[in-house]
């Protein structure tokens, strides 16, 4: 199939749309990596032209169309305990902390949400870092609810199935401890064991959408999520978060993100790490 021309109409028409329904911000820089994603659909289903293409998506009403797009603009690098260092301020400060304080409360239910989850390794990891924190009451005590945008990484973080290069980064002892090792054909393979597995929901949901919840979190992971953001869409989402935690609960930003230059009133705590008080 000959290359087919990507017009400057057709990157705008793209970008905006895009930016529109998801936030994503694809700028002038992103312009060959839009082509090559929508090529490569083009391509596999045999449109003739990105106009024509466009022309499906934005006329689709089941949202099917919208959400291959998505799931082909979707870059998703991740892998288990990745910026370790949140997990070890979570299992050290953040975990004993919210049990003492909910010694004689009668709700002790702690709910941690892991936004924009990718394939599953974050909230696996949130998992782990509680049993290891908690001990056996973590079973009754945590609950985690892991969203992304991408239908086909929800899919595979639902299966808890990962490649051995996806978990080198996992302690020896919490390998043994929380993963099965794969044999014959799952052979170089993991899988993350049941009672890790049952205690993350994943869902779809769109961060720039209305979204609200039945009960506050105590904990929100958000990281390298506002990178793909512009400024406006950082500050909507952060004052969002901001209203869905529960005072005294904490969020997790990614390390190559700040919140320098957005109107907040989390307590600044430690690098990525803010607090509602």
């Amino acid at each position: 199939m000959p290359e087919l021309a990507f017009e400057e109409n057709d990157f705008k028409k793209f970008s905006r749309y895009v930016y529109d329904v998801a936030g994503i911000n694809l700028h002038d820089g992103k312009k060959e990596l839009l082509k090559a994603r929508l090529a490569k659909i083009l391509r596999e289903r045999e449109f003739s032209s990105f106009r024509e293409y466009y022309s499906r998506v934005i006329n689709d009403t089941s949202g099917y169309e919208l959400t291959l797009l998505l799931n082909a603009l979707s870059t998703n690098l991740t892998y288990f305990f990745r910026e370790p260092q949140h997990f070890d301020f979570l299992e050290k400060e953040v975990f004993p902390e919210m049990a003492r304080s909910r010694q004689s409360s009668k709700d002790k239910q702690l709910r941690l949400w892991s936004a924009g989850c990718s394939s599953g390794e974050e909230a696996y990891t949130m998992a782990m870092t509680a049993f290891e924190a908690l001990g056996p009451s973590a079973e009754h005590q945590i609950e985690i609810l892991a969203t992304d945008l991408s239908t086909k990484v929800l899919a595979m973080a639902r299966t808890g199935i990962y490649k051995q290069e996806k978990t080198n980064k996992i302690p020896p002892k919490l390998g043994r401890r929380y993963f099965q090792k794969g044999r014959n054909r799952w052979k170089g393979y993991f899988r993350v064991k049941k009672e890790i597995r049952e205690k993350v929901k994943f869902e779809r949901l769109n961060l720039i959408e209305e979204f609200q919840f039945d009960k506050p979190f105590d904990v929100i992971f958000c990281r390298n999520v506002m990178i793909y953001f512009d400024t406006p869409t950082r500050q909507m989402l952060v004052e969002k978060l901001y209203r869905t935690l529960a005072p005294g609960g904490y969020l997790f930003i990614g390390h190559s993100e700040s919140l320098t230059g957005l109107r907040h009133n989390f307590k600044y705590i430690q690098p990525a790490i803010f607090k509602k008080v």
